[in-house]
């Protein structure tokens, strides 16, 4: 696959290791939705490696120091509906305060393309980093479609963090949005001619939610 300047495939053990247990048919949906969790933790770590911080001075019981803290309000987290929301309290592990917004898409079966039904974004969210969530890249079409919300209501900074990709989807939103950091844990074969990731780990809604 062409690589981008914009795209970050991690390569970590433990990740590959959660990843495993991810796909596993056998995975139960208590088992999956925690690994979807610590695997968006581990993500979340090295994609706001960059996040802003100030000084402020603390005191020890020693003497008083200057420290670097997180800028208030710095990140908001934007699953795209549903599965997005599975990734969501793994953000939260690092960054609690974190406000969230939510965009809802569906895919039109026959199309492949995505619909909006649902978008509710939190105050002053162009002043931080958007931070888009959605455990399967597969077309693309979702999360392209999802930036171009955020860059049209004014975001100027924006990351993607997918668990899974394939590369077709890799591509649609790297030529898309080269602006946009895109974040993935393990990159797929290929799309089947249903649009599904190969060998994914089937509907990550259906398995996150029990409703397969």
């Amino acid at each position: 696959m062409q690589e981008y300047k914009n795209v970050t495939i991690f390569d970590h053990p433990l990740i590959r290791h959660k990843i495993a247990i991810l796909r596993d048919e056998k995975t139960t949906t208590k088992q999956f939705r925690e690994l979807v969790e610590e695997i968006t933790t581990l993500m979340t770590y090295e994609s706001l490696k960059d996040v802003p911080t100030k000084k402020i001075i603390v005191k020890t019981p020693l003497e008083e120091t200057e420290q670097s803290v997180v800028v208030d309000n710095a990140v908001t987290i934007v699953p795209i509906l549903r599965a997005g929301l599975g990734m969501v309290n793994g953000v939260h592990q690092l960054f609690p305060t974190a406000r969230v917004g939510h965009i809802g898409m569906y895919r039109d079966e026959e199309t492949l393309e995505p619909k909006e039904y649902y978008c509710k974004l939190p105050e002053g969210i162009q002043d931080s980093i958007a931070v888009v969530l959605d455990p399967m890249l597969a077309t693309g079409g979702s999360a392209i479609a999802a930036i171009d919300y955020l860059k049209k209501v004014g975001c100027k900074r924006i990351k993607q963090m997918s668990i899974i990709a394939a590369p077709e989807g890799i591509k649609a939103l790297a030529e898309a949005h080269p602006d946009v950091e895109i974040y993935v844990s393990t990159l797929d074969r290929e799309l089947n001619e249903n649009g599904y990731i190969l060998p994914g780990l089937g509907d990550a809604g259906d398995r996150l939610f029990g409703t397969k």
